[in-house]
């Protein structure tokens, strides 16, 4: 995209300031996609088939035009605010990022978040043949008569809650590393509105929607209760710390999913 596309498509006014920035980029079930900047970026740049292969040449074309259409951009609002981006010492700067992320990357919230992930992963592949035996007997079950809308609620269920755990097993721990990136009480800025809880109700919705989702999967397959009671464990304490860490997280504001902009 180019730089003045971009332009007008920044200035579109139907669009919401930053709604992209505190999501969780399940775009298929976001009921803002058509007030997303990101969301309309995206559509109009890879809108074609050959636009979504990495490995075709028409892929990393748009990915260029894309990158050299906002470093652009952003040279063009540097030179309107007088700022001299050739002054800026980036070797510094990446040099902190890198500090910044190592922390990050050790924090107790980030590891139990990855042990999180890993938990996830082992049981579900631990635990394939649970759902390839529902799958049989939920057939079974319909060939003798059993109540039909019942099998296709519990269906839905199964994949629902699949579906949930598996979106956030990851971004949880992505969010909570932007948190801790961006945590820095000694700067002044809003208490309640920054980015450090901003990411961090992201992951905490995540955990929120996560611990439902177990919850059903615990209905469904009560065998399986020890198993998923441990992950339930961790994934509540895993939530608990962060709240605690983040006690302003659960009163940010995203823009749009939690209050329109004023016009």
């Amino acid at each position: 995209m180019n730089k003045e596309n971009l332009k007008k498509l920044a200035q579109d006014p139907r669009f919401i300031s930053g709604i992209y920035n505190y999501c969780d980029r399940w775009c298929e079930r976001c009921s803002f996609t058509a007030r997303c900047l990101n969301f309309a970026m995206e559509n109009e740049e890879m809108d074609e088939p050959e636009n979504h292969d990495l490995e075709s040449e028409a892929f990393w074309e748009k990915i260029e035009k894309n990158l050299t259409g906002t470093i652009e951009l952003l040279r063009e609002i540097a030179e309107e605010q007088g700022i001299d981006l050739h002054s800026i010492d980036t070797a510094e700067i990446e040099k902190q990022e890198n500090r910044s992320q190592e922390e990050a990357e050790s924090h107790e919230l980030s590891q139990s978040a990855r042990r999180y992930s890993k938990m996830v992963e082992r049981w579900f592949k631990k635990n394939e043949h649970l759902f390839e035996q529902r799958q049989h007997d939920m057939i079974q079950e319909l060939e003798i008569g059993i109540e039909q809308s019942r099998l296709i609620k519990e269906a839905k269920n199964i994949v629902a809650a699949t579906e949930v755990i598996l979106w956030y097993k990851h971004q949880m721990r992505i969010k909570i590393m932007r948190a801790l990136q961006h945590d820095e009480t000694d700067v002044e800025e809003d208490a309640i509105q920054n980015d450090s809880n901003g990411s961090a109700k992201v992951a905490l919705i995540g955990m929120d929607r996560s611990i439902g989702a177990w919850g059903s999967l615990h209905e469904l397959f009560p065998e399986q209760t020890d198993n998923i009671l441990d992950i339930l464990l961790h994934l509540d304490r895993l939530r608990k710390k962060t709240e605690a860490t983040f006690p302003d997280a659960r009163s940010f504001k995203r823009p749009g999913f939690d209050a329109l902009p004023v016009a």
